[in-house]
């Protein structure tokens, strides 16, 4: 699709200095500006690159001073990052926006699918299934039995959800993620092996959660495996049978969460954290990069560091001994050998 600068300048309230009839069909960073592109200028590490950007368009700050010739057309706005941040969600919204469902794409005679759905080639949307409005459903995604997706819900190429599964209003699931499979749980049988424990919970999504690439989140033993409003993951994040994550909170890549551990509102994870089950976190709790949890934390807004992790604060200090730890032994073995 293509814009003029007098479109882009009425979508985001900003004022046009130069061609008001100049096009853009693509959005660029300032630095690999090219013509018929539109970019931004809102850090001022980058204002070398306005000057002999190739973009077309420009959006900059209102206040922002040109101290040489400048060959694109500028929109000036209040903020240049936000207007920008507009553009690449109205840009993402059009790009997104598939209809229809392929002549290769298998829906059960028993499942109910609501109005302006995407199903894409070889998609199948199993018996039962009952599909919202505006649901995209992209190629090679599996749609179990008796599944439930709200409206606006988007599940990129290859999702699988299992039976049972319930999924809110305006999720996002991204590539190859699994929802739904086998909680990991067996029963050692002595001299026989393990006996499996049948898995039949399911998992529930409710609404405006996000789920990063690869994700796995196992259905319940008995009950669900819940998933509270706003949560977003990361990709490659593994969530156990019957976990709880409240409303907001944010896991980063590589996160592990074991079985039956319950985990409040507006907590934030950073990458490879590892928790073990049966757990309690509290609300806004902040654990940082490859943390390991094996104890509940019952106090909220605290931030946890190390593994096995403790307060921050003290795992700082300690980690400053523990630099010094073969200074100090050195110093110890030195006074032993004068006594």
């Amino acid at each position: 699709m293509q814009f003029s600068a007098q479109q882009v300048a009425g979508m985001l309230n900003g004022t046009i200095e130069g061609n008001p009839d100049v096009s853009v069909s693509k959005l660029s960073k300032i630095e690999e500006g090219v013509p018929g592109s539109i970019s931004f200028l809102a850090n001022p590490a980058y204002t070398q690159y306005i000057y002999g950007t190739q973009a077309s368009l420009v959006i900059v700050n209102r206040d922002f001073v040109a101290t040489a010739p400048i060959s694109a057309t500028l929109i000036r706005v209040e903020s240049a990052a936000a207007a920008f941040a507009k553009l690449l969600e109205m840009y993402n919204q059009v790009k997104l926006n598939k209809t229809g469902i392929s002549k290769h794409a298998y829906i059960a005679d028993s499942a109910k699918v609501g109005e302006s759905i995407y199903a894409g080639e070889f998609a199948v949307i199993s018996d039962n299934a009952r599909i919202g409005n505006n649901v995209k459903i992209y190629p090679q995604v599996y749609v179990g039995d008796n599944v439930v997706i709200g409206d606006n819900t988007t599940l990129f190429a290859g999702v699988k959800v299992y039976s049972e599964t319930v999924i809110g209003s305006n999720c996002i699931i991204h590539s190859g993620t699994v929802i739904g499979s086998d909680g990991f749980r067996f029963e050692p049988q002595n001299e026989e092996g393990s006996r499996k424990v049948p898995q039949i919970g399911n998992v529930v999504i409710e609404d405006d959660v996000e789920i990063g690439a690869n994700c796995a989140i196992d259905r319940a033993t008995l009950g669900s495996t819940i998933l509270r409003k706003g949560v977003k993951f990361d990709n490659l994040v593994h969530i156990a049978h019957n976990v709880e994550i409240g409303e907001n909170s944010y896991l980063a890549a590589c996160n592990v969460v074991a079985g039956s551990t319950r985990i409040g509102k507006n907590c934030m994870f950073s990458g490879q954290v590892g928790i073990v089950g049966h757990l309690q976190i509290a609300d806004n709790t902040i654990i940082t990069a490859q943390s390991g949890i094996s104890k509940s934390i019952n106090k909220p807004n605290e931030v946890y560091m190390g593994s096995p992790a403790f307060d921050a604060n003290k795992y700082r200090k300690a980690y400053i001994h523990f630099r010094n730890l073969d200074a100090l032994v050195q110093r110890v073995d030195k006074l032993e050998k004068k006594q």
